[in-house]
């Protein structure tokens, strides 16, 4: 599973990273995170307002962070069985 973090690299992106991996490592996902901080690239997805979640190249959610069990439920229709 690729999962990206799109933003500047403000505190915000980092807390957005940090409940990433731990939703991912909690079910024990084979996961990659990219932090993605180029606004162009950032503007490739779409994205207007940071911080975003990015899996497997879906916007899965923008503008706010999120809590580790709202990742969860986010990473759920990519989990490969």
């Amino acid at each position: 599973m690729d999962i990206k973090i799109l933003g500047t690299g403000c505190t915000k992106c980092q807390k957005l990273a940090d409940a990433a991996t731990e939703a991912a490592k909690a079910h024990n996902l084979d996961f990659q995170i990219t932090k993605v901080t180029d606004i162009a690239q950032i503007m490739d997805y779409g994205v207007m307002s940071t911080p975003a979640l990015v899996v497997d190249d879906q916007v899965v959610m923008s503008g706010r962070l999120a809590s580790v069990e709202e990742i969860v439920a986010l990473l759920k229709p990519y989990v490969k069985f």
